[in-house]
């Protein structure tokens, strides 16, 4: 409980570090560069490394989206309902939707552009920060990672489930940045609120379990 108020706390701060900075307009010049370097100098429609990288980016994005997350949530919670284990369902959709529902009103709200220092090496159209790619596999992966690690009874295996749900989100905000679709700053917010978005809904359910003195989650 201690480790996930720490988390859900640091998250929280970093995500208003990077907006205040934002904002102010402080992240362009890291923005920018960060950007220019996964870049061929002679080409800026031509992204570093080798030819077959970035469709294997573009596979790494798609595990971000909004059909391949409708379709990973669709699976676990029928999984789960399937399990008896209609509290987890549950805890996964609010998480899930709630979620996908904070990251649209944040970037009406904060209403930046795409970035336009590089071409874009897929097409996207809404608004850029935070990136609901990076926020949303942080809130999906985390989730279910809570979940599996709960599950397990070896701390082995806890560290092993959460390493590889922070991997996936990790990957999927670095993709992004990588094609060209988003500000760095705007992956780093979307990972550190979807954290703590995460984290969060995780500890009320803790906090329900532990008020009804039943089985909330597995």
């Amino acid at each position: 409980m201690l480790a996930a108020i720490f988390v859900c706390a640091v998250s929280a701060l970093c995500f208003g570090l990077v907006t205040a900075e934002m904002v102010e307009g402080d992240t362009q010049a890291f923005d920018r560069t960060v950007l220019l370097a996964l870049r061929d100098s002679a080409d800026l429609a031509d992204p570093v490394g080798p030819p077959w990288l970035a469709d294997a980016v573009r596979d790494v994005t798609s595990l971000g989206s909004t059909v391949m997350l409708t379709l990973i949530v669709i699976a676990s919670a029928g999984y789960l309902l399937l399990d008896g284990k209609r509290s987890s369902a549950m805890l996964l959709l609010v998480s899930v939707i709630g979620g996908s529902v904070l990251s649209q009103v944040m970037k009406a709200a904060f209403g930046r552009t795409r970035p336009d220092v590089v071409p874009h090496l897929m097409s996207e159209s809404s608004m850029s920060f935070p990136s609901g790619h990076a926020m949303m596999s942080a809130v999906l992966y985390l989730t279910i990672g809570a979940l599996l690690a709960r599950a397990q009874d070896g701390r082995r295996q806890q560290i092993y489930v959460f390493g590889v749900a922070l991997s996936v989100a990790f990957m999927v905000g670095l993709s992004r940045i990588y094609l060209g679709v988003h500000w760095p700053s705007d992956v780093l917010a979307g990972w550190s609120v979807g954290a703590a978005w995460a984290t969060g809904c995780v500890l009320v359910a803790v906090w329900l379990e532990r008020w009804r003195a039943g089985p909330f989650l597995p």
